[in-house]
C-alpha cells in the first residue's frame, strides 16, 4: 500500500510539472491510495500555541479535516457541516468515543491564533475532543502526503479536494470522505464501525456489548439522528423464546418416547 501511495505521488508530480496544475482525478487517486496506510506522528501547535503530537489521539478513532483560514467559502462550509455531523455522532456514540482535528495547511497564514479565530467563527470553539492545529511547512507537506491530501496555490487561494479523513484507533487511515456537505450517515457509519469494533482482548462482556451497540444503533432519516433500536432486542427475545419452546417440546417428546 505504501508503494502504491508513493507511486501515485510520483505520477502526479510528473504530470503536474512544471506548472503544478491541479488535477482532480489525480488528486483523488492519491487520496484513495492513502487508505490503509499508517498516519505517522507529527508535532503541531494547538490554538494556544502549545506543542501537540498527533500520537496523543491514538487509542480512539480520529477525524481529520484540512482547511486554510483565508478561505471564505468552501472551508467554512466544510467545517460547519462537520460541526453538525459531529454533534449527531457524539449523541449516538458518546463525547469521548472519537476525536476531531482541523489543521490549517496554509502554513504562512494559518497560525495558532488564526486557527483559534477560525474555530470561533465556525461555531466549533470549545467543543469536546476537537483541536484546531497549525504547523510549519515541512510538517504540513509531510502530513498532506501521508493523508493523500494534495493542494496547490491558485489565483483564488488553493486548489484541493474537499477531503475529510477517518483514522482508526491504531492510526491507520480507514476512510476518505469527499464533499462540502458530507451526509450524517457518511460520517457516522464508519465511526460507528470503529468505535464499536471492540477487540476481544478488551474482555468478552465488553466485546459483546459493543457488538450489540453496533447493530442496534440505527439512523432515523426523519430526524437525521441516530437512536437505539429496542425492537431488535424484542426480535431476539421472541426468537430465543421460540427456540426455547421448540427445544422443550423436542426434549419432552424424546423422554415420552423412551
Amino acid at each position: 500500500m505504501t508503494y502504491t501511495l508513493v507511486t501515485a505521488w510520483l505520477l502526479l508530480v510528473a504530470a503536474a510539472s512544471p506548472a503544478q496544475e491541479y488535477d482532480k482525478d489525480s488528486a483523488l487517486t492519491i487520496s484513495q491510495a492513502a487508505i490503509g496506510t499508517r498516519l505517522d506522528n507529527y508535532r503541531l501547535r494547538d490554538a494556544h500555541g502549545q506543542a501537540f503530537d498527533l500520537d496523543q489521539f491514538r487509542g480512539r478513532p480520529l477525524v481529520v479535516s484540512m482547511i486554510y483560514t483565508s478561505c471564505h467559502h468552501v472551508c467554512p462550509m466544510i467545517t460547519r457541516n462537520l460541526v453538525d455531523n459531529v454533534d449527531v455522532a457524539r449523541e449516538a456514540l458518546g463525547d469521548d468515543a472519537f476525536s476531531v482535528v482541523t489543521i490549517g495547511f496554509d502554513w504562512k497564514v494559518d497560525s495558532p491564533e488564526r486557527m483559534r479565530q477560525f474555530a470561533v467563527q465556525q461555531g466549533a470553539a470549545g467543543l469536546p475532543n476537537w483541536r484546531f492545529l497549525a504547523a510549519d511547512a515541512t510538517t504540513i507537506d509531510a502530513l498532506g502526503e501521508n493523508l493523500g491530501f494534495l493542494f496547490y496555490p491558485s489565483a483564488k487561494g488553493f486548489d484541493h479536494l474537499t477531503q475529510t479523513t477517518i483514522v482508526d484507533r491504531n492510526g491507520v487511515i480507514y476512510r476518505q470522505l469527499y464533499g462540502v456537505d458530507i451526509t450524517t450517515q457518511a460520517l457516522v457509519e464508519p465511526l460507528k464501525e470503529l468505535v464499536f469494533d471492540t477487540p476481544r482482548s478488551a474482555g468478552l462482556v465488553e466485546h459483546w456489548v459493543s457488538t450489540f451497540k453496533l447493530f442496534c444503533t440505527v439512523y432515523d432519516p426523519n430526524s437525521d439522528r441516530y437512536r437505539f433500536d429496542y425492537s431488535i432486542f424484542m426480535t431476539i427475545a421472541v426468537g430465543l423464546l421460540c427456540l426455547g419452546a421448540i427445544a422443550t417440546f423436542i426434549i419432552r417428546e424424546w423422554r415420552n418416547a423412551r
